[in-house]
């Protein structure tokens, strides 16, 4: 008998159901003796033992089907190491239930915080598999994350729509794009979306700048300006401050948001109205676009020939276009960012687009 857990842990992103698919699909087209222990809600349905018993019907009719049927949650890593309020131990929980199991494997769907915690169960001599989710694309060790261009879609569509309002008005619009630490999926909307400036946390942003744009355009008759900005954008002063004094800024400013930040400003310097979009958490739902389907089938049916294999501690991840193995400690921790001098952005910056730091 092969018995395999699963679980779906951080937020949640289109094609999560499509990847299970893909390793339940890979597993069961060789082995008919399979258990699968779905665990709910992520690592807590792990640490306290709630789960589903699934067969490969329940993974049947799920590839065009966004979010995931197993249901996810949060769960700090920093937090692992501390018992829960009622003195639990998560990590020697987590540990007692894979055991209870009799488990042979743990596959494990996730991000950055995700593929911590998932290597530090291999540390603790679990046997482990992960599968790269983020709509981020900022998982180190793989080209490319499930979720990431179906977020890049939806962002795209949104600023494709506001053109037309914005070109109607002759107003400045600011769409606010999800990105925290990364501009990966800002970055690419951006530029398939025709924005005239891209503000990525990556390359700090002078205001400046930003509106010299604006008043560029207005002279060349063009009187709306659009703006991607990564909710993470960040100016050249706050850049400047470390960690602690920024999140102190951050904390006290008046601003929801660095798009009402940057609005204000912009109207102040400027004598153009402003109008500021956040397509927020649409950019995570839905169904998953076609390219992010063939992406989670294809990392899903690498981990099942691990899986069959007993090859455990790896992360599949995609590289140069083909599926690859990636050992969990060269990933967990790793933050893969944008890098400001890269042939993208080379590119962008040739066909007149700003990123808000050179004048």
């Amino acid at each position: 008998m092969l018995r395999i857990g699963m679980l779906t842990s951080g937020g949640d992103c289109q094609a999560l159901n499509a990847a299970m698919r893909g390793v339940v699909k890979g597993v069961c087209s060789t082995r008919d003796d399979v258990e699968i222990y779905g665990f709910r809600d992520g690592y807590k349905g792990l640490i306290y033992g709630n789960f589903d018993m699934l067969t490969a019907k329940n993974f049947s009719g799920i590839l065009t089907r966004g979010g995931t049927i197993l249901g996810t949650s949060r769960q700090p890593f920093k937090l692992m190491r501390v018992p829960d309020a009622n003195g639990l131990d998560k990590v020697s929980a987590m540990k007692h239930t894979f055991n209870k199991l009799s488990l042979d494997c743990l596959v494990i769907l996730g991000g950055n915080g995700t593929h911590k915690t998932a290597n530090l169960l291999r540390e603790e001599g679990l046997n482990i598999i992960t599968l790269p989710k983020t709509i981020d694309n900022d998982l180190w060790g793989t080209d490319m994350t499930f979720g990431f261009q179906s977020a890049v879609d939806i962002a795209t569509d949104t600023i494709d729509r506001i053109h037309t309002t914005a070109t109607s008005h002759s107003r400045v619009f600011i769409i606010e794009i999800m990105g925290h630490k990364v501009g990966h999926v800002t970055l690419n909307a951006g530029i398939a979306g025709g924005a005239d400036v891209i503000l990525i946390p990556e390359i700090p942003y002078n205001i400046d700048a930003i509106t010299a744009v604006i008043q560029k355009r207005t002279v060349v008759s063009k009187p709306f300006t659009i703006l991607a900005v990564a909710e993470g954008a960040v100016s050249r002063e706050d850049a400047k401050l470390k960690k602690k004094e920024y999140r102190e800024k951050v904390s006290k400013r008046k601003y929801p948001s660095v798009a009402y930040e940057l609005a204000e400003q912009i109207q102040q310097k400027t004598d153009k109205e402003v109008r500021i979009t956040v397509p927020g958490h649409t950019q995570r739902g839905g169904s998953p676009c076609a390219c992010d389907r063939v992406i989670a089938t294809r990392v899903g049916a690498a981990a099942a020939e691990l899986i069959l294999k007993q090859e455990y501690g790896y992360m599949i991840g995609i590289k140069n276009g083909e599926t690859a193995k990636i050992p969990l400690q060269n990933v967990a921790g790793k933050l893969k960012t944008v890098d400001p001098d890269c042939s993208l952005i080379q590119e962008a910056r040739r066909i007149g687009i700003s990123f808000g730091d050179e004048i």
